[in-house]
Formats: C-alpha cells, sequence, structure tokens
C-alpha cells in the first residue's frame, strides 16, 4: 500500500549526500546531535571492523561495556555472515565490494531502527522506499568547498581537483552499486546550499523534515 500523499510523514531517518567540502559531514553532526539520533559514519564503521576482529564471545563478555545499540548491530551484522568478511590478515585489506556490503547492511538496519543520521555510501538509495526517510543533498559553491578542504588535503594539493575528484568517485559509487545518478533530484527531498550556513541548513532539514514547528 502506497503512503498517503496528503498524511504527514513521520520522519525517523535523515540521510545526507553531499559535495566533498561543501560541509555535509559537519552538518550531519549537527542534525545528530539537535535530535539526539545515532550518526551513521566513518567512525561508526571503523567501529564495527574493529569489533569484527574479535569474536562475538570476545565481545559479549565485555558486553556491559559495549553500547547496547551498538552491540545489537554487530549481531545483525555476524549473523549475515560479516564476521568472516571482515576478521581477516591485517595484511589481507578488505575489499571495495566487501566495505561496500558492510555499508549497505549498516545503513539499512539502521534506517529500520530509526533515530539516526546516515552520511554518504548511498542511503538515499537504500532507503528510497522508506516514508519514514528524509534525503538531502548538500552542495555548495566550488571556492567555498576549496576554502573548506585547505588542511583536510595533503600541502599544495589543488583543491579544486580534489574536490572535483572525489565527486566524481562518489557519483561513480552510486551509478556502479545503484545504477542511479547522484545528482538526480529525484532521489532527494531537499537540495540545499550550504552557502547559508550549517546552522541555518540544519534548521531548514529539520523544518521540511517536520521534525520543528515553524516560528
Amino acid at each position: 500500500m502506497q503512503p498517503n500523499a496528503d498524511r504527514p510523514r513521520e520522519i525517523r531517518v535523515i540521510t545526507i549526500s553531499r559535495e566533498y567540502g561543501s560541509g555535509g559531514g559537519s552538518l550531519a553532526e549537527i542534525l545528530a546531535r539537535t535530535l539526539n539520533w545515532r550518526l551513521i559514519d566513518d567512525a561508526l564503521i571503523a567501529r564495527i571492523s574493529e569489533a569484527a576482529s574479535a569474536s562475538p564471545a570476545d565481545v559479549r563478555s565485555h558486553e556491559e561495556t559495549v553500547d547496547p545499540w551498538f552491540h545489537r548491530l554487530l549481531k545483525v551484522l555476524w549473523r549475515g555472515g560479516f564476521e568472516g568478511a571482515l576478521a581477516r590478515p591485517e595484511t589481507e585489506p578488505l575489499d571495495a565490494d566487501a566495505v561496500a556490503l558492510l555499508w549497505h547492511r549498516v545503513i539499512q538496519e539502521s534506517g529500520a531502527a530509526g533515530g539516526c543520521v546516515t552520511v554518504g555510501r548511498g542511503g538515499q538509495c537504500l532507503l528510497k522506499g522508506r516514508p519514514d526517510a528524509f534525503h538531502v543533498y548538500v552542495y555548495a559553491p566550488l571556492h567555498e568547498r576549496c576554502n573548506r578542504l585547505t588542511g583536510r588535503e595533503r600541502p599544495g594539493a589543488d583543491l579544486r581537483t580534489a574536490a572535483v575528484e572525489r565527486d566524481r568517485r562518489r557519483a561513480a559509487y552510486i551509478r556502479h552499486y545503484f545504477g542511479e545518478d547522484w545528482r538526480d533530484p529525484h532521489l532527494y527531498d531537499l537540495m540545499l546550499c550550504s552557502s547559508i550556513g550549517l546552522e541555518r541548513a540544519a534548521e531548514l532539514i529539520l523544518l521540511a523534515a517536520g521534525l520543528k514547528a515553524g516560528e
């Protein structure tokens, strides 16, 4: 059954897709902090990969010190067989498909649980059919993006080239795994320019998603 278009959606998940250097990651942090929601980003995947190098029994033995939400997510991933893919020798790196599969499963399980903000990795595609998911695309003028990238890229790097190349790779990722155009407006509920300021952008997203009453 299709949701009633006239009925307000109850948003439980926000996905953030962003141009490199647009500030989308920082914007996601603001949203997660404001809503007291989980932030699904690279730091979380690093924690999962580290935990996956231990056995489920080892993690269970320290369960009282593990975030219950994080532990539940790990158990779901183990049931899906991810311990074999992730717990491999240090000399054997994860391939791109294994990392992508991990990311996709984390986003899907987190989306089902609700109360989270996801950053990148195709969240807008993975959760496309969920009426409780609100999808945002963040962009910015190239010169502003370059200013943000100062200090993040190696000294002397061509920041414009770095920004364009990272965006090309993100577009290729979405095309490869989902067959979608990363910048297709039909994938998003809201596309906005971060030039208005990250705090104001966060307020607009919350208002558009029905998570904050207008003043």
